[in-house]
């Protein structure tokens, strides 16, 4: 324990020394903005006429006499004959003798005699009387009135609207836009959405090619201008209408009476007797017999002659004639016709726009703290004061926006802890932070500045 003690001892006296030897610092970012003036071009229009001296060509037409020749091919008949051979056939009637005999068929009769009962029914009249009702109509007269419907013609006056078109000629200005030309421009950071997808996404400042509109043209057209007015025109039709009126008419009503009468009845009956008698009965056999004829037929040959004919032939020959006539021809000449025209001539410029952004300017202080227990060494400077933000001019092509980024978390005084930087693992909170290979051995501030950017200023400007 002594020997303990011994070896101790020295180091204990040495902790001064050995403190002041191994310092440790704790890094303290803060944010600064400054205030800078940045001179963009913003470009101007303007439009300047000029004179220039246009030659045209005017058609005039005259009018003169040209001699065209042609041909013309005139027929010439002539008439002649040929001797046409044919081949007619002649008819030479013969008569021949054809042998048409033909069998006849004859019924010979033979009679023979049968005995044959039949039944006989004989009528038997008898008298009766029976009684036999009926209806008999009696006429009767009376006088009633009927309602008889007659029509009557009345002029009835009826007004119809039509429509008359008492418009005008008016002029009408169509405006036509512009081409649209794709132009280099400056485009700022922002959230944009994809219109495919629907999903929004950060999007760094840069140079895009937009398009854009150039100037629309006004045209006047003459248009007509319909004004439509009704107009009440009257028109007198005859309706027929229905009338009423009571006629008396003689009806004749017919009245029912049973009569009732005795009527004598004849009525047959019939008795059935048998009688018999004798029936003659004819029976026919056939006999065939030939019969034998000679008939004469008239054939009829056809004979080949030859027919000789003259048949008149028409010609037509075509004669050639060269014919001469005088045709008026329109001459089309163009005569230079000299005019002065004002050309407009777009003249651009570049006018100088100064305005004021804020530059953000990143300071980092080492502060020395006590490895023992942990807190700094020196007093906090006082935070600096906040940016003024001055407005910004206007600017033809859209206001210029000036792009602030947004200023890192401020780390408490009295702590241990560094701002977030993505790309640097986390450290525990106990453990201190290592000096930045980058930063200097002095403890004064490091300014680290970023280039100024222009956002919103046209592409054609720069």
């Amino acid at each position: 324990m002594i020997r303990a003690l011994t070896f101790l001892t020295p180091l204990l006296c040495c902790a001064p020394a050995l403190a002041q030897v191994c310092q440790e610092y704790r890094v303290e970012y803060n944010t600064v903005y400054e205030q800078r003036q940045v001179t963009a071009y913003r470009l101007e229009t303007e439009t300047v006429y000029r004179e220039e001296k246009q030659v045209t060509y005017k058609p005039v037409y005259e009018t003169e006499m040209r001699e065209r020749r042609y041909t013309v091919s005139r027929p010439v008949t002539e008439t002649s004959e040929r001797e046409e051979r044919y081949k007619v056939m002649r008819p030479v009637w013969e008569t021949q003798m054809r042998d048409t005999s033909y069998d006849v068929v004859r019924q010979v009769a033979e009679t023979s005699e049968r005995e044959e009962r039949y039944t006989v029914s004989r009528p038997v009249y008898e008298t009766q009387e029976r009684e036999e009702r009926y209806i008999v109509q009696r006429p009767v007269m009376e006088t009633q009135e009927r309602s008889e419907t007659y029509t009557v013609m009345q002029p009835v006056t009826t007004y119809t609207t039509n429509y008359v078109d008492q418009g005008q000629f008016v002029d009408q200005q169509v405006v036509t836009p512009g081409p649209t030309r794709t132009r280099l421009r400056w485009l700022p950071s922002g959230c944009a959405v994809d219109p495919v997808t629907g999903a929004s996404s950060y999007q760094r400042g840069g140079l895009t090619w937009v398009p854009e509109q150039g100037p629309a043209r006004v045209d006047t057209y003459r248009v007509w201008q319909s004004n439509p007015v009704a107009v009440q025109v009257p028109q007198t039709t005859y309706q027929p209408q229905t009338m009423v009126r009571k006629v008396p008419v003689q009806v004749c009503k017919m009245v029912n009476e049973e009569v009732v009468k005795k009527v004598p009845v004849q009525v047959c009956r019939m008795v059935q007797e048998e009688h018999v008698r004798k029936v003659p009965v004819t029976t026919y056999r056939q006999v065939v017999e030939r019969v034998e004829q000679q008939t004469p037929v008239q054939v009829c040959k056809m004979v080949e002659e030859e027919v000789v004919r003259r048949v008149p032939v028409t010609t037509c020959r075509m004669v050639t004639e060269e014919r001469v006539e005088q045709i008026p021809v329109q001459v089309c000449k163009m005569v230079a016709v000299e005019q002065t025209v004002r050309v407009p001539q777009v003249v651009q410029k570049q006018v100088p726009v100064t305005y004021v952004r804020q530059v953000p300017r990143v300071e980092v202080r080492r502060i020395p703290i006590d490895p023992c227990t942990g807190a700094d060494l020196l007093v906090p400077a006082p935070a600096p004061p906040a940016a003024v933000v001055t407005p910004l001019p206007s600017y033809p092509g859209g206001t210029i926006q000036q792009g602030q980024p947004t200023p890192a978390p401020q780390p408490q005084r009295g702590s241990t802890q560094r701002p977030a930087d993505p790309n640097q693992p986390s450290l525990p909170p106990d453990e201190p932070a290592e000096t930045p290979a980058e930063a200097p051995e002095e403890d004064g501030p490091v300014n680290e500045e970023e280039a100024p950017t222009l956002e919103g200023i046209d592409s054609s400007t720069t």
